[in-house]
């Protein structure tokens, strides 16, 4: 085995390739979760009411703060970050939360109660090592598997022009034709390229997909044109308030954010690097991520978690050099100082972002199955799986039908179909008894041989022990 000085292998976690072959696949990293961690902020900006200065900052914090985030997971402080090649940033999973809590007490209600459930994230983090076993494949590849599920209305949106469906131009032959160019290119590349461009796939069918995009006027550079150079954070940018109502919310989500950051580490040990996930990888993400979304609402930062299409990224590539995903860090780190950088991040169109990543969804998707399949595919589990993606998905499909539910419950369970999943296969894993592909052919077996006995008897005929049973006598 190579020493990790002479190591070069993108295929290695302690590889560290040329910056030229390392450079396109981080770049990959950063495209597939730049619109994720801006948009968060911006649909938190509208509910809250900011003014455009503080926009730009809740922005500019975001991106800052998944640059530092992934950084701090892939290399650790003692018991604190994964250490796998995976992506940390601010996320999608907890805005209807936020929505629900931002509009009843403001940006200052949010911070309050997301330091609150950053710590107990932590506490979560801290005892995994004692509860792991509730959480076998079965739970954590039904978490995996309705998070690339859920992730295809957002690909479809965006193929359509944007994340609202209301939008001017949605839907128009354009955008398809640009999102379906960009998403022939990216299997061209992925199933047809050799080396570098096989492994590049994604940012070949972005650069493809944005060249054809320019003339036909799809780009907006009025946001890279207004943005400042450099802008460095300031601690304290927002006031916290701590309200039972919020507090209680966001606690909640945290806790099942931690099932889903079980879900995607899970995913990106089993798909990329071909074995299950440790104990230690597992406390240490856990532990890690509540630290940093308690000490992102210092900073104006919103709640922190892992990035499923990065996961899907992994999955598809199998590249998991620490060096890769370290370079796509840095990029953050740099967009989060230089708010001209992220913008200029923000110009490619919804329907190219859509092409491109809707394969990676679909990764994800099997990543889950592969998880599932790891555990026998007993009707117990069917069971499990089969309920939990019928609850989860149906609710989505039909949000009117939680609305005579309690507001916070409807906040928590009604946008995110990852909670509903969670706590479904969490419960049923817990209640329903175990049972193995063995045990259920035994219990057949043993229906089996009532059912000729009850016909022996029916017709008289002689018992296996060599008695004889009447029709309808009684001994």
């Amino acid at each position: 085995m190579q020493s990790n000085a002479n190591n070069t292998s993108l295929f290695d976690f302690h590889g560290r390739p040329r910056l030229l072959k390392a450079l396109p696949i981080s770049l990959q990293h950063v495209l597939a979760m730049i619109a994720g961690v801006i948009t968060p902020p911006i649909i938190i900006a509208g509910v809250i009411g900011a003014t455009p200065a503080e926009k730009l900052q809740l922005i500019q914090i975001a991106v800052l703060a998944s640059g530092v985030c992934t950084l701090f997971h892939l290399y650790g402080v003692w018991k604190f970050g994964a250490r796998l090649p995976a992506i940390f940033g601010v996320g999608f999973a907890y805005v209807p939360t936020l929505i629900a809590v931002g509009g009843q007490f403001g940006i200052e209600g949010i911070l309050g109660a997301q330091l609150i459930g950053g710590i107990t994230m932590m506490v979560v983090g801290y005892f995994i090592q004692y509860i792991r076993h509730l959480f076998p494949p079965v739970v954590a590849g039904t978490v995996v598997l309705v998070i690339g599920l859920s992730l295809y209305d957002i690909a479809i949106r965006y193929i359509a022009g944007s994340g609202n469906v209301d939008a001017p131009q949605f839907g128009e032959l354009k955008n398809w034709g640009v999102g379906a160019l960009t998403l022939v290119t990216v299997l061209l590349a992925s199933q047809f390229g050799r080396g570098v461009v096989k492994l590049s796939a994604i940012i070949v069918g972005l650069l493809v997909g944005y060249l054809v995009a320019l003339p036909l006027g799809m780009v907006d550079f009025g946001p890279v044109e207004t943005a400042a150079w450099i802008a460095v954070p300031t601690p304290m940018p927002f006031e916290m308030e701590f309200h039972s109502a919020a507090i209680v919310s966001l606690v909640v989500i945290c806790v099942i954010n931690s099932v889903q950051t079980i879900g995607d580490l899970s995913a990106t040990s089993v798909a990329g690097m071909n074995r299950e996930l440790k104990t230690r990888e597992l406390t240490g993400g856990l532990l890690g991520n509540g630290l940093t979304t308690a000490a992102s609402a210092f900073f104006g930062a919103l709640p922190t978690s892992t990035f499923s299409q990065n996961v899907g990224i992994v999955a598809m590539t199998r590249v998991i050099s620490r060096v890769v995903l370290a370079i796509a860090g840095a990029f953050m780190l740099l967009a989060g100082f230089s708010p001209k950088f992220g913008a200029l991040m923000t110009t490619i169109p919804y329907p190219v972002l859509g092409g491109a990543t809707i394969t990676v969804f679909g990764m994800i998707t099997m990543t889950g199955i592969q998880l599932l399949t790891k555990d026998e595919m007993s009707a117990r589990n069917m069971t499990i799986v089969g309920l939990a993606l019928a609850l989860s998905l149906g609710i989505a499909a039909v949000p009117s039908a939680i609305a005579e539910f309690p507001q916070t419950l409807q906040n928590v369970i009604g946008g995110a179909p990852i909670v509903v999943a969670a706590i479904t296969a969490f419960v049923l894993n817990l209640v329903l008894p175990r049972t193995t592909l063995a045990d259920e052919a035994r219990e057949r077996e043993a229906i089996a041989e009532a059912d000729a006995a009850v016909e022996q008897a029916a017709r008289g005929e002689p018992r296996a022990d060599g008695g004889r049973v009447a029709s309808g006598a009684r001994d």
